[in-house]
């Protein structure tokens, strides 16, 4: 697995460039679908194949190892023979999920101990085990256990956890070197950068991971409430420590106007739950702007969901039936709508990456910021 870095652009940070995998190449920049439990929800993969043109899809290692449990997976073969999906998968550690059970879940140098969501009961990850699991789960690239700080947090409980993530990331890299991937494809590790919205902790942490020679890295603990300011701001700092011949990836986010800023800013990668999770509820993204489809404005609107036609949705359905299917209730709806978000937003990283490649990625940029986020 190597990362070839084609071009940077002149007047920014933007990159272009391809991740190889053993389930084939990652053009990158690149907007990763969220399937956490192994399906996009509504989303057929054939859907994903050939309406999204999605590179890799993102699981989630938490909601994996409670169900269906990794006796399933290892018996199935892995994610992707278990799911039908071909091409490169890539596994969220379950640190997140964790920090998002605040109430259930308890820290400590040996890992985190956490009751499951769905019956109760107690379970600990830690550094080695998670990597363990990600074995099982056959992922083209694992991510390493961190703590997630939230927002606000204080310096001091940021610096302590900080330094928690760092010893389990020794361990967990210590622990990926002994084991051997199981399913025949290689298996990349990525250490993940924390400090929350402080810049000393951040410089620290970017030099700390940069001493693991791993394919790539990733910018953890950002788009959890913080100001959009401070997270471009820490998205900056970080990624003018990583390598250059390495791919970044900032975790969790975000709005199509939050990818292209970062994408700016030098960063690779991207997920987040906002096309399918907004999709399913009347929100749509377009090259023009955000639609909320439920409007009455749309009744009568016989004009593609998108006149750029980023998936076979936009060209097929018009603006006025896709309403009518929400307030018909019929599933249909948030079907198409998380097709067409999804799409838009594979469709926007590989532009971007179009663009950066032709030397036109700024001109681009501030011409499309200002539509991005508009309401029609």
């Amino acid at each position: 697995m190597k990362f070839n870095l084609l071009t940077t652009d002149k007047h920014s940070r933007a990159r272009a460039g391809i991740l190889s995998t053993g389930h084939g190449d990652i053009p990158t920049p690149v907007f990763m679908p969220v399937g956490t439990a192994g399906s996009v929800k509504g989303v057929h993969v054939k859907d994903m194949y050939e309406q999204t043109k999605a590179h890799i899809m993102l699981s989630n290692t938490y909601h994996l190892y409670l169900r269906p449990g990794t006796e399933v997976l290892s018996a199935a073969g892995g994610l992707h023979r278990f799911m039908g999906w071909e091409k490169p998968v890539l596994t969220d550690s379950g640190g997140y999920q964790v920090f998002s059970l605040s109430a259930n879940r308890k820290f400590s140098t040996e890992g985190v101990t956490f009751r499951s969501h769905i019956d109760g009961s107690y379970h600990l990850f830690t550094p080695e085990n998670v990597v363990e699991t990600q074995r099982i789960i056959g992922s083209d690239i694992m991510m390493a256990l961190d703590e997630c700080t939230p927002w606000p947090c204080d310096k001091a409980y940021a610096s302590k956890s900080l330094k928690m993530t760092h010893k389990w990331l020794e361990r967990g890299f210590t622990h990926y070197d002994k084991t051997q991937p199981l399913y025949g494809h290689k298996q990349a590790y990525f250490p993940i950068v924390q400090g929350s919205v402080f810049d000393d902790l951040r410089t620290e942490s970017a030099r700390f991971v940069c001493q693991f020679p791993a394919v790539g890295y990733a910018i953890g603990g950002l788009s959890v409430g913080e100001p959009v300011e401070d997270m471009y701001r820490i998205t900056e700092l970080v990624t003018g420590i990583l390598p250059v011949d390495r791919p970044r990836y900032l975790m969790g986010v975000g709005t199509p106007t939050n990818i292209i800023e970062s994408i700016a800013l030098g960063v690779d990668m991207f997920d987040c739950v906002m096309p399918t999770r907004n999709g399913r509820n009347g929100m749509l993204f377009t090259s023009e702007g955000i639609i909320n489809i439920r409007n009455e404005k749309w009744k009568n609107c016989f004009d593609p969901i998108d006149a750029q036609g980023t998936s076979w949705t936009d060209t097929h359905y018009s603006k006025a039936y896709l309403r009518h299917l929400f307030i018909s209730g019929e599933m249909l709806g948030p079907q198409l709508a998380s097709i067409h978000n999804i799409a838009f937003y594979v469709h926007l990283a590989g532009t971007a990456r179009e663009k950066i490649l032709s030397g036109d990625f700024e001109n681009w940029k501030t011409e499309i910021l200002p539509k991005l986020g508009k309401r029609l």
